[in-house]
């Protein structure tokens, strides 16, 4: 890991160096993708299966593409009992936190006969994406079916990369069960978001994507924004964490590394005031690593972007961690909660020292699916939110209207809109 002292300085260039990593830097692969998406808008279910065949070595067909139910009942004989137990505990603590985040309806009605509101409805049919062979993550089909479903979105699909036997990971299938996934298609990469995003013979497209994927899947998911809905185009994991002198530092080394394995280009940062808690975590992570089975992964991610911020004070800290907005933010100071009422920028926030990082990945509750890159100066975690839309309601009783009509009519002309006059005026004459 590199350590700085926290300067404007080295904090710009730290903020240049994590903003490399954006899939908004992959340019030069826009142009496969963009051939992918338009091979599959015009040739459909011939592109999707040519495309399987390529990458994935596995002949698709109209009758195999969609999962079945006896795969599904064979992918639970593949996984312990009580792992499928964990699932669906975790499956109940996401149910139970997102139905906190469920809107109403609403009207107000006033006296003068005017009735304004807001109506929310569930979208109609949802896409989610999942990575498969040794990026299968079961948390992330809970995490992003679990309140789609809360929502009360009427259908959601799921397509997943199969194998060269036409297999799919089981620990996703029984993930998707245990959310509720209604189809499951043996479909991935940017050929799987183009086929929700347009439609194919055999995969319907869809109101929204959501889901995690690799470059050409994100870079996928950008350029079929506008034709559908996504949740976002999102980069390497990354986790910073806020300690001061009371952190203990071998939890702090452990946290860092949690996120360090994801990827080579994870980002692992740690913001103190303390230099002896700086030089005991280093030590601390040095011995982590040896032992780690992802320590190459690992290694490749603390030597690219592994840091150690020395603050000279928790405000300048606190300012930092602010500027770089991190994915996952971890408090370890004297009193979080304090601490935590001066964050403003961060996906997710972890509260002292056993809320460790992987709680929130697979069990708490609260969303995993959140803004990296520095994004979350701007979006949120995925939630209820993502999977409804909101139509504005609006009525006039006729002296309401006539109440208004002058000033309306007047507003209108000054744009010079007369029409839009007018449509107010007739109805006075």
């Amino acid at each position: 890991m590199k350590r700085l002292q926290l300067t404007e300085e080295n904090k710009q260039n730290l903020l240049q160096d994590l903003l490399k990593r954006s899939p908004n830097n992959y340019g030069e692969y826009e142009t496969v993708v963009a051939d992918i998406i338009s091979n599959v808008r015009e040739k459909k279910d011939e592109a999707v299966f040519e495309y399987t065949l390529k990458f994935d070595h596995f002949a698709l067909n109209a009758e195999n593409i969609q999962v079945t139910e006896d795969e599904i009942i064979e992918a639970y004989a593949q996984i312990d009992e009580d792992f499928v137990r964990i699932m669906k505990t975790s499956r109940d603590n996401i149910r139970e936190y997102h139905e906190k985040q469920v809107r109403n309806s609403w009207f107000d009605a006033k006296p003068d006969g005017t009735i304004l509101g807001q109506k929310i409805t569930a979208l109609n049919k949802v896409g989610v994406y999942v990575p498969g062979g040794k990026a299968a993550y079961p948390s992330s089909v809970l995490m992003n079916v679990v309140p789609a479903k809360v929502a009360g979105v009427g259908e959601v699909l799921m397509t997943t990369p199969c194998n060269k036997e036409g297999k799919v990971n089981p620990g996703t299938l029984v993930a998707a069960d245990i959310a509720g996934v209604d189809r499951i298609f043996k479909v991935g990469g940017a050929q799987a978001i183009a086929a929700l995003a347009f439609g194919t013979e055999s995969i319907p497209k869809v109101d929204k994507i959501t889901g995690p994927g690799n470059i050409f899947v994100a870079l996928a998911k950008k350029a079929v924004y506008g034709h559908v809905s996504i949740d976002s185009i999102a980069g390497p994991s990354e986790i910073m964490v806020l300690a001061d002198e009371s952190a203990n530092s071998r939890y702090v080394a452990a946290d860092l590394l949690s996120q360090a394995e994801h990827d080579e280009l994870a980002s692992a940062i740690l913001v103190t005031t303390s230099k002896e808690l700086a030089d005991n975590v280093e030590k601390e992570v040095e011995g982590f690593v040896k032992k780690l089975s992802r320590k190459e992964i690992i290694q490749k991610s603390l030597d690219q972007y592994g840091y150690i911020l020395m603050a000279d004070n928790m405000e300048d800290a606190i300012d930092t961690v602010n500027e770089i907005a991190s994915e996952h933010l971890e408090v370890l100071t004297k009193n979080p909660f304090e601490t935590m009422t001066k964050i403003k920028n961060a996906g997710a926030i972890f509260l002292g020292e056993y809320s460790s990082e992987p709680l929130g990945d697979y069990y708490a509750g609260p969303n995993h699916i959140l803004p990296t890159n520095g994004t979350a100066k701007f979006f949120s975690p995925l939630s209820v939110d993502d999977f409804i839309k909101k139509s504005s309601i609006i009525c006039y009783s006729k002296d309401a209207l006539q109440a208004a009509h002058k000033d309306i009519e007047t507003f209108a002309e000054k744009e010079g809109l007369t029409a839009h006059a007018n449509s107010i005026k007739v109805r006075f004459e």
